[in-house]
């Protein structure tokens, strides 16, 4: 389950290095006491943290225990955090060069936007959204064949659309995009 958040106060209270910090490690359940120990700070600190992320919603109570005279408090994240990509600042503006990365991360937030918002209304009312991802790498000889390759790839599309494309169906947003492959640090695959 993601959780979409589109409020500018609910990131800027996640964006600080500490609590950037407790979000990744509630992902696994845990007390005030057991992530002071962790981080070598103070436990009202940390307590401190975790009400102001609990209030925005960011960390849930998983359970309450009754230990040595009070009350233990259990937290853990809350489902996958989406951020509204028009949150973190402007949005480009219908950039419609299709070789523009300004246009690239243009389509992504949008994408990024209706489908966290579609999930989640499917999580509201128990159903599953279906989605398809392909993804795939190619590597180009010469930069120019990045041109030839999108004209086939947007014929062998289209053909494939017209295969499936029924004026009663419903209707389903492609995107494919390219960019260059993010270079791999020893040890990944």
């Amino acid at each position: 389950m993601l959780r979409y958040v589109e409020e500018p106060e609910k990131v800027r209270l996640a964006l600080s290095p500490m609590r950037r910090r407790l979000l990744e490690l509630l992902r696994e359940p845990s007390s005030a006491t057991q992530l002071a120990v962790v981080l070598g700070l103070p436990r009202q600190r940390v307590n401190y943290h975790l009400r102001e992320l609990e209030n925005a919603g960011l960390v849930e109570l998983v359970e309450e225990r009754q230990r040595r005279g009070f009350t233990e408090r259990i937290l853990r994240a809350s489902a996958g955090l989406v951020v509204d990509p028009g949150v973190m600042g402007h949005a480009f503006t219908q950039i419609q060069d299709q070789y523009a990365a300004e246009h690239l991360v243009d389509v992504a937030a949008g994408t990024v936007r209706d489908v966290a918002r579609m999930q989640n209304a499917a999580d509201a009312e128990g159903k599953r959204l279906l989605t398809f991802t392909l993804e795939a790498e190619v590597r180009f000889a010469e930069p120019g064949d990045v041109h030839e390759f999108t004209d086939a790839l947007t014929a062998a599309v289209q053909q494939v659309i017209q295969q499936f494309d029924s004026e009663d169906g419903r209707p389903y947003r492609l995107i494919a995009g390219g960019h260059p492959a993010a270079r791999r640090t020893e040890g990944e695959s």
